[in-house]
């Protein structure tokens, strides 16, 4: 039995546990780190040596480690029931009321209904399938393809894999779905056109014309980004690029699907990341930040555009105006209530301010380190969704041979100095907690600082 030297898991097999986009056989070597509890921005391994959570869980855990008004709701929840179904014409009142808050937290976006799920891959995959059926709906059955950006990811089911534009991620799992279809996407730091950013948005909002026309309007059902891209580098589009897309979508009908389940609800120092390009799209997606992680959950929200194709004078519970779509833990009552208390933290301490403000300081002491160090190509980011991309040459920013595990090194150096970074592709992930301070930004830059002297 190969068992897991490291705190907190000692007594167990890590050979039990297929981890995700993991190689068992590192991970057998090299076993996971075990987390055992957290505080705030600190997460404790068993020993109960405290670590800067840098990734924030994994994009998710806006307001913190172990806050108990969230904790709270949970277990007055569990006192009460904590499961029932929002099928077959029955509810619960936590669904019922997170559907208000989010209705009120998107107003000036213009949404007018939610669809719940268990996290972000079923909300996109429940938004495609929406974007599908309303065009059955009005009588245009023709429109069902669905356009994305090239480094996009939207989660991991079949549809939402499909939309993906991160080609490692799609390979193993192909031929995928048809009617998929990425475009260019406009990074900035990465793109064979210009270093203009004005000029690069304008471009790729023209090839998304392009591509449009060239499949035919009567045959695109919706264009689907992330206002700011995840996990396919950090990707922050020039500003003129959302309002252009907002424009080509509308010259076309073509729907606008705002992926926001990292940007959503903070984390890039707008409550929402299309409002923060001044964009309202037709749908949204949410997850991750949207309770915190506390509990799974995942929303699907479209305005009224959408919803009113599915509103019929045929009152039958079931029928064809019916939404042909659900899950067992959609609008789960533990979740709806962790959600509820999450967003009145973030309402109350105005922590999408608070991620503006310490974003900016934190990015600043980045770059302030990056001509010190050979590996640092490029700092990028928005609010406190930052991207660090390491490079071989700066000059003719050759990316890293990836055999060579300097950022994983660097993240593993990180990691004894008490940091927590997520290394993907050598392009860190810096996505903490939006109780950020300055001077956690500090620590954080300081052991990056350390752990890249010891590799110059």
């Amino acid at each position: 039995m190969t068992k897991d030297p490291r705190p907190g898991a000692d007594q167990h097999d890590v050979r039990h546990m297929l981890y995700p986009f993991a190689n068992p056989s590192h991970l057998s070597r090299h076993p996971p780190l075990v987390i055992e509890r957290g505080a705030g921005v600190y997460v404790y391994d068993g020993n109960g040596k405290r670590y800067l959570d840098g990734q924030g869980g994994l994009w998710n855990v806006n307001v913190g480690h172990g806050r108990e008004e969230i904790k709270e709701a949970i277990r007055a929840q569990l006192d009460r029931i904590s499961f029932y179904s929002i099928f077959g014409g029955t509810s619960n009142r936590p669904a019922i009321e997170l559907a208000d808050v989010l209705c009120r937290w998107t107003a000036q976006e213009g949404m007018a209904r939610v669809f719940f799920s268990s996290g972000g891959s079923e909300a996109n995959e429940a938004a495609y399938k929406l974007a599908r059926q309303y065009w059955r709906q009005i009588g245009q059955p023709m429109r069902h393809k669905i356009i994305s950006l090239k480094r996009a990811y939207h989660g991991v089911t079949l549809g939402a894999l499909s939309a993906n534009g991160i080609t490692p991620y799609r390979a193993p799992f192909e031929p995928l779905l048809a009617g998929f279809i990425q475009v260019e996407t406009p990074h900035v730091y990465r793109n064979p056109f210009t270093t203009d950013p004005q000029a690069l948005g304008r471009l790729c909002a023209q090839l998304l014309e392009r591509e449009i026309e060239f499949q035919g309007p009567d045959s695109v059902a919706a264009f689907v980004a992330e206002p700011v891209q995840g996990a396919g580098g950090v990707i922050v589009p020039p500003a003129n690029f959302w309002p252009l897309v907002r424009e080509v979508c509308d010259r076309h009908r073509v729907l606008l699907i705002a992926d926001e389940v990292v940007t959503g609800f903070g984390r890039i120092g707008s409550e929402m990341g299309s409002r923060l390009w001044g964009v309202k799209p037709d749908m949204m997606v949410f997850a991750k930040g949207i309770n915190s992680g506390y509990i799974p959950l995942g929303a699907t929200m479209a305005n009224a555009r959408v919803c009113d194709a599915f509103v019929t004078t045929d009152e039958a519970l079931f029928s064809s105006n019916a939404f042909l779509h659900g899950n067992t833990y959609a609008g789960h009552p533990l979740a709806c209530v962790a959600a509820i208390a999450n967003l009145e933290i973030i309402e109350k301490e105005k922590l999408h301010l608070n991620a503006g403000k310490v974003g900016a300081y934190l990015m600043e002491r980045l770059q302030s380190i990056q001509d010190k160090h050979r590996y640092i190509g490029d700092v990028r980011g928005q609010g406190l969704m930052i991207g660090v991309e390491l490079v071989a040459d700066k000059k003719t920013r050759a990316p890293l041979d990836l055999s060579l595990n300097v950022g994983a090194r660097i993240s593993d150096a990180c990691r004894e100095a008490g940091v927590l970074l997520r290394n993907l592709a050598d392009t860190f992930i810096i996505s903490p907690p939006l109780t950020f301070t300055h001077a956690n930004a500090d620590e954080m830059v300081d052991a990056i600082d350390d752990a890249m002297s010891q590799l110059d």
